[in-house]
């Protein structure tokens, strides 16, 4: 049996060092400048956030060292892997275990984009068609979102009831019901803090026992925005954020901030068009190929989308920046409202009824097993397929999960890898205690353990500059 592994600190022999570059082989995000920034600066940036961060990218969370401690640990065979192995020669790889930790390590969550867009398609969006929105609010107000995350789910609430009373007034028909999946996003171009909300709204709406849709006529954009805009309102002033008086001033303003933008339709048949707006809508807070991590000058020079523009940030505080979009354990950046809402596709498949619709085509087999295929997944993000045997072209699989620490260390020590480089991460700990004044409580509170906090002492000058 022979052994071959597709990293830099890889047993090769001189068949393997000849392979077709289409073979696949294991990521290394050790190699990254993403990951040598987190490494450089994380303990540090722990260590002075309170002081020189939380004004602008909010206090410091306990989970966020969680997150970035597993991903440090991503990919390091120290940490347990899988055999795969090919049944025709015997030529086999470890595959080490990931760390899933979605929002902050690309490679974790581009697979889940991948399987977010897929599973969409399949199980939940009907033929029918659809449009993109994209509801955004004054920077004035972000600040209260950044403070108080729970806060993005009534953000969520506001623009599913915006688009519903919207879209029952257009389709004259007996309790219409609109289909939403609306995406949270927390970030900008170059990672400020803007929260804003990416809809796929089915055009028009369904009606009736049997499942008909009827499509919508062209939306006012100006009305919709109008009705999202007192929704936010008055959201904000149930939970006692904002005051008559503020949104008296910022209703009088000629362009307040919010604002709805409405993509063009999307065919009924335009599966693809539609996977990808899809896999859009969850996207990473950032992208590894707009960075560049400056190592000797301790600085981050990240671009624009589009390549136009670029940014210089301070090590430190582009790694801040980034912990600001780490969403807290449990909470949904997802939500599914109306046709699409969880209790409504139950209803339906419980009576047997959720694919009544004319024209729809239910895809077949076991969704949940298609959804696990990490091989499947790897072959369409990266156009490589990792069972295909790199010698024989045969078939492999994987033949066992090692998770022993013993054992994960015996067979490293044979094959020469145990003494590789290997950072252990930050252990996890404690926030430090810190006692505040009185005077300080409300600028500067403790650590909490949970995603609320109180809303910090600012001047109106503060929030119109920020």
């Amino acid at each position: 049996m022979s052994l071959c592994f597709r990293t830099d600190c890889s047993v090769q022999s001189e068949e393997d060092m000849s392979l077709p570059s289409a073979v696949y082989r294991p990521r290394h995000p050790q190699d990254s400048d993403y990951y040598h920034c987190v490494e450089d600066y994380f303990e540090a940036l722990m260590q002075v956030y309170d002081d020189n961060f939380s004004r602008d990218y909010g206090f410091w969370r306990p989970y966020i060292e969680k997150v970035i401690c597993r991903y440090l640990d991503c990919g390091d065979l120290k940490n347990g892997f899988a055999r795969v192995r090919c049944n025709d020669c015997g030529h086999e790889y470890l595959l080490a275990f990931s760390c899933k930790r979605r929002h902050f390590c690309p490679s974790c969550h581009q697979k889940r984009v991948v399987e977010f867009g897929e599973w969409l398609c399949m199980d939940v969006l009907k033929k029918v068609p659809h449009r993109h929105f994209i509801f955004s609010i004054p920077k004035i107000l972000r600040r209260y979102f950044l403070y108080d995350r729970k806060l993005l789910a009534g953000l969520s609430r506001c623009a599913w009831e915006s688009l519903k009373v919207f879209m029952q007034q257009a389709v004259p028909e007996q309790e219409p019901i609109p289909g939403a999946i609306i995406a949270i996003q927390t970030f900008g171009d170059f990672l400020g803090f803007n929260p804003h909300c990416h809809i796929l709204l089915t055009d028009g709406c369904f009606y009736g026992n049997r499942g008909m849709f009827r499509v919508a006529p062209p939306l006012e954009l100006k009305k919709l925005e109008a009705i999202f805009r007192h929704k936010v309102f008055k959201m904000l002033l149930k939970k006692g954020k904002i005051t008559e008086e503020m949104v008296r001033m910022l209703s009088a303003w000629k362009h307040s901030g919010f604002n709805v933008f409405c993509g063009n339709r999307i065919s009924p048949k335009d599966d693809s068009a539609m996977e990808n707006l899809a896999r859009y809508i969850i996207r990473a807070s950032f992208s590894q190929e707009r960075m560049q991590y400056l190592e000797q000058e301790g600085t981050v020079v990240y671009r624009s989308k589009d390549g136009k523009d670029q940014k210089t940030f301070p090590a430190m505080e582009w790694l801040a920046a980034m912990c600001t979009h780490i969403p807290n354990r449990g909470e949904q950046m997802v939500r599914y409202y109306g046709y699409y809402s969880n209790v409504a596709r139950g209803k339906r498949k419980a009576k047997g009824a959720d694919d009544i619709i004319p024209g729809i085509l239910e895809p077949e087999g076991n969704s949940k097993a298609f959804r696990k295929n990490w091989a499947r997944l790897i072959q369409k993000i990266y156009e490589v397929d990792p069972l295909i045997c790199p010698k024989c072209k045969g078939i492999m699989r994987i033949i066992s999960f090692i998770e022993d620490s013993q054992v994960i260390r015996d067979i490293l020590t044979h094959l020469g890898l145990w003494l590789v480089r290997s950072r252990p991460p930050p252990k996890i700990h404690d926030p430090p205690y810190i006692e505040y004044a009185p005077s300080d409580y409300l600028a500067h509170p403790p650590h909490p353990q949970t995603d609320a906090y109180s809303d910090p002492e600012y001047s109106w000058d503060d929030y119109i500059q920020s």
